[in-house]
Formats: C-alpha cells, structure tokens, sequence
C-alpha cells in the first residue's frame, strides 16, 4: 500500500525537523544513521513517522560520555589497521617486522594521549601532546625514516583517528554542532602541537648532526 504524499519529506524538511544542516542529513543518510528513501530520479526521500520516531530516540543518545567515545574510536581504529592499510603505505613498506608493530601501537598511544588530553587543560595538556610528537619523531629516526616519511606516518593515524570519531559521533546521533565543533576543534587542537613538535624534534637532531 502506498504511503500518502504528505507522509514524505525531503532532505529539507528534515533538516528543519531536526534542527541541522541540510548537508548533515545527507551524510546521516547515506551513512545509514537515518532511514531513507530514493526516488526514480535519485532524491532521497524521508518518512515522516520514521523521522519523527528516530528524533524521539535520538534524544537519549544526544549525550556521548568522552570515555565511551575514546572507547568506540580506538576499536574503530584497530578494525582499520586489521584491513591492511598499512601495507599500503610506502613509509610502513620500509619497516622491518619490530618497527612495523611499534607503528602499528602509535594509533593506541595517539588514542591515550588524547584521552589525557581531553580530560585535562593547559599546559599539561600541551605538554603531553609535544611529547607524543617527540616519541614519533625519534622513533621516525631510529627507523631511518626522513621527515616525510615520519610525518605521513603520524598522518596516517590522526586521519584514522578523526574519521572513526566522526563514526562514532553519527551513529550515536549527536546532532548538537557545539558538540561537533568542539571536538573537531579539540583534536585538532591536539594533533597540530603534535605534528609541531614531530618537525621541530627532527630539525633539532638534523642541527645537531651537522655540529
């Protein structure tokens, strides 16, 4: 039986509902958060009642716990490092076996540190991040790895790191975008002293070779 017209909405009128960006919706749906429809031409297409049920529920996820989050991301992480990518990766194609595993942990520790860093402020903070660059460049070095290459290995990770947050931030249905933007902003925050302190670790033992 066919549902009448008025049952319908579109990606806007969804939005509306919801109180978010119209691109938001999108990416909800095609990540399979949101229930939807296509018509013959392509658009996607809501219904109403699924919506509104979906919206009744999603206000008891809204709350995502930092720690369930870490939690979520790190097992996230590890499912994609287990689907060969690494192997992928011309820095990683030049590890022998022992290195290989240490860089296979650096998405672990990224993921500590971070959890440090969330639950913490200033200087401290800082400060663990700094050294989380330090770890990486000198374990970049002991491996004969340029700066290039420590560098694409630390991007490696926080890439991994920042997609499977994003994961987990839509299928618990935080709509709220102060919640998005502030851990967007937090792990940037975070990862940009990181890589700071992975480049200025490499241009001091670069300086120090040469005296």
């Amino acid at each position: 039986m066919m549902k009448k017209e008025n049952n319908w909405l579109s990606l806007s009128d969804v939005a509306a509902r919801l109180g978010v960006h119209p691109s938001t919706v999108r990416a909800w749906a095609d990540q399979g958060v949101l229930p939807v429809y296509r018509t013959q031409g392509g658009h996607r297409r809501f219904l109403r009642e699924e919506i509104e049920l979906w919206k009744q529920t999603s206000r008891q996820k809204k709350e995502l716990k930092p720690a369930h989050a870490l939690r979520d991301v790190l097992k996230r992480i590890r499912f994609k490092i287990g689907e060969n990518q690494l192997e992928l990766e011309e820095w990683y194609q030049k590890l022998d076996d022992d290195a290989r595993l240490k860089y296979r942990l650096s998405g672990k520790s990224l993921m500590q540190s971070l959890a440090s860093y969330l639950s913490s402020e200033g200087e401290d903070a800082i400060a663990e991040a700094r050294s989380l660059g330090y770890e990486y460049a000198s374990r970049g070095r002991r491996y004969d790895l340029t700066l290039i290459d420590a560098t694409r290995a630390f991007l490696f990770f926080r890439n991994l790191l920042i997609e499977a947050t994003v994961s987990v931030y839509l299928d618990a249905r935080v709509s709220d975008l102060e919640a998005w933007g502030e851990m967007l902003s937090r792990i940037r925050t975070f990862t940009d002293q990181t890589l700071l302190s992975l480049m200025e670790t490499y241009a001091a033992f670069e300086l120090k070779s040469k005296v």
